[in-house]
């Protein structure tokens, strides 16, 4: 199944834009087009929150990564300034998404 993603009025895609094509192509409700993406997200979330990976065969693996604390610097003062330890989400792209970006006929 394709979606159809020519009509998009910004660069960004958008969880109300998701919800709309699931309205359009797949015949769900409106209401149901949102709930559909809401819980999609929010589980995606949770299992990052709980410090699970999330993987998305064919498209990629977001991963939780904790940055240990590190020494800064203030950009405008010059002043030392510590950098608290803080976990991030990273994201990154499977071979099939890597080469279909890149135009590639045959992808992974």
């Amino acid at each position: 199944m394709e979606f159809l993603i020519e009509s998009l009025e910004t660069p960004a895609l958008t969880k109300a834009h998701l919800a709309d094509l699931l309205f359009e192509q797949i015949g769900l409700n409106k209401r149901e087009s949102k709930d559909m993406i809401d819980a999609f997200f929010n589980q995606i979330s949770d299992q990052l929150v709980e410090g699970t990976d999330v993987k998305i065969s064919g498209f990629g693996n977001f991963q939780i990564r904790t940055k240990a604390p590190r020494p800064g610097r203030n950009p405008r003062t010059g002043e030392a300034i510590p950098i608290d330890a803080r976990r991030v989400v990273t994201f990154h792209a499977s071979h099939k998404l890597k080469g279909q970006i890149q135009g590639d006929s045959v992808a992974g």
